[in-house]
């Protein structure tokens, strides 16, 4: 591990100062980051520990959420709110990974993630654009099973592999971020980047750039959702196919709808193309199967993920299908 610095700071504003450095990285709990450190992917010449700021959750009066971005993933997970109203953010979570994991893992630290991409962490033996830009990509035809089917490049086919950003994206979140030139807020699904030729820029953040909070507007449907992951074993896996969907009904029809999609892309995909096809219409699982069908119409899959197209849409009609019946364990 290369030497670094170390500072904690105990406002924004002080975090900032040290943050807009030469070499600086912000540190949350630690859980992705530390591990890039060791492999010797991440080599920071600073950490500016953040895990004392942004660490509460808001209820708005008009039934939203502020959610610090130092909020630990257990805390958010467990939030009487959340768990009322957003079900699907809750069950994200738990999804995601071991307990001891949630309990240290920070709400911002997991937007900020980076891939698992098998090639990524193969310091010595893989070409990686994403951490070398310009080398290569070794799982164009490599063992590529996991890897992305919508919105890759030839320079890089690995997907996100946070829970939860899939679930934010399906809720509308928006980011708010502090940074040296001030502070702005965007929304969630315009965050995280498509690979392109530059898949070593995971996100729109601009250098020093911190995210201090993740808020959800309110839904009135938020309460009928659910969140189904797919992997390869029960046991923290990453997700091969992970689906966050929320629907209100009227009648025997689909009034309105939010779904999402995990282990499909570089970024987590909101099903935009799904939802329009559903909106309005019959709650049929042939209904489902199609919309599937056309939010993958451009995929492209590789040799060992082709399998991937046809397993989402299983994934979205079997969730819909609860979800339009009341049958959500």
């Amino acid at each position: 591990m290369t030497p670094f610095d170390y500072a904690r700071a105990g406002e924004v504003a002080e975090a900032l100062r040290h943050g807009t450095a030469p070499g600086a990285a912000y540190l949350g709990g630690g859980t992705n980051l530390v591990d890039l450190m060791r492999e010797g992917i991440a080599r920071p010449d600073r950490l500016i520990d953040v895990t004392g700021l942004s660490t509460t959750i808001e209820e708005r009066a008009d039934g939203g959420l502020l959610i610090g971005a130092g909020v630990r993933n257990t805390a958010l997970a467990e939030h009487p709110a959340v768990r009322q109203r957003y079900p699907m953010l809750a069950r994200a979570i738990l999804a995601g990974a071991s307990a001891q994991i949630r309990n240290m893992a920070t709400v911002g630290g997991n937007l900020l993630q980076r891939t698992r991409c098998f090639y990524f962490y193969d310091v010595d033996g893989a070409r990686c654009n994403k951490r070398e830009p310009g080398s290569g990509c070794d799982a164009q035809d490599g063992f590529n099973r996991i890897h992305a089917v919508l919105g890759a490049s030839d320079a890089c086919v690995a997907t996100h592999p946070s829970d939860m950003c899939v679930a934010l994206a399906a809720l509308d979140a928006t980011v708010h971020v502090a940074g040296p030139q001030g502070s702005r807020s965007l929304p969630f699904t315009d965050l995280h980047r498509l690979p392109g030729d530059r898949p070593d820029q995971d996100t729109v953040l601009a250098a020093g750039e911190l995210i201090t909070a993740v808020e959800l507007a309110p839904l009135s449907f938020g309460a009928n959702a659910t969140y189904r992951k797919m992997r390869d074993r029960a046991s923290y896996a990453f997700a091969l196919i992970s689906v966050a969907a929320a629907v209100e009904m009227d009648g025997d029809r689909i009034a309105d709808l939010r779904i999402a999609f995990g282990g499909v892309a570089h970024k987590p995909w909101r099903a935009t193309k799904a939802e329009a096809a559903l909106r309005g219409g019959p709650a049929t699982q042939q209904a489902f199967l199609d919309a599937a069908a056309a939010e993958f119409a451009d995929a492209r899959p590789l040799r060992d993920n082709a399998f991937k197209p046809a397993l989402a849409g299983r994934a979205l009609a079997a969730v819909l299908g609860a979800l339009t019946t009341g049958d959500v364990a």
